[in-house]
């Protein structure tokens, strides 16, 4: 048996603990694996988290799309492990049936740097997978380090889909 079979066997490790406060801001996609509801974002894609007035995590994803248009997705994230915060459970069903438990994905924080200027994002499946980062030209030694990573915890990343940023 492979080691990348192996770990898609075992459960998905994730960081010991995240602080939300810090977490919470502007990200920027630096990779991903392929996503249906990504396919039409073609560049300048950005996460950015606050805090709800239910204190929960809000989403707000923007990406350019081809024509330069933006496209805009609000979510709501739930805690499911606090207060460790590593795994959150993402919605992004309308608003006012978001509360049901159906329809969230999993948002696991595998690995972030102390200084929680990179993250790597994935859920279980390994189907899904993120790299991003506060700036949108991070080191590009750091950005492989985190992919090496992930291939450690089962993720193929022949596939990944690298986010062209065009901010400064």
């Amino acid at each position: 048996m492979s080691s990348s079979l192996y770990a898609q066997d075992r459960s998905l490790p994730t960081v010991p603990r995240v602080e939300l406060d810090k977490y919470l801001g502007l990200w920027y996609e630096i990779a991903r694996k392929p996503l249906f509801y990504q396919k039409d974002c073609h560049k300048n894609v950005t996460a950015r988290y606050t805090i709800n007035e239910y204190g929960n995590v809000e989403v707000d994803n923007r990406c350019l799309n081809r024509e330069g248009n933006e496209l805009r997705s609000l979510g709501e994230g739930f805690v499911s492990n606090a207060p460790y915060n590593s795994k959150i459970k993402v919605s992004f069903l309308p608003e006012t049936i978001r509360w049901m438990p159906f329809g969230r994905g999993d948002y696991w924080i595998l690995k972030i740097d102390p200084q929680y200027q990179m993250a790597l994002v994935g859920e279980p499946k390994r189907k899904y997978l993120w790299v991003l980062s506060r700036t949108p030209h991070p080191d590009e030694q750091k950005v492989t380090e985190y992919l090496r990573y992930a291939q450690t915890l089962g993720f193929s990343i022949k596939d990944l889909v690298r986010s062209e940023q065009t901010q400064p």
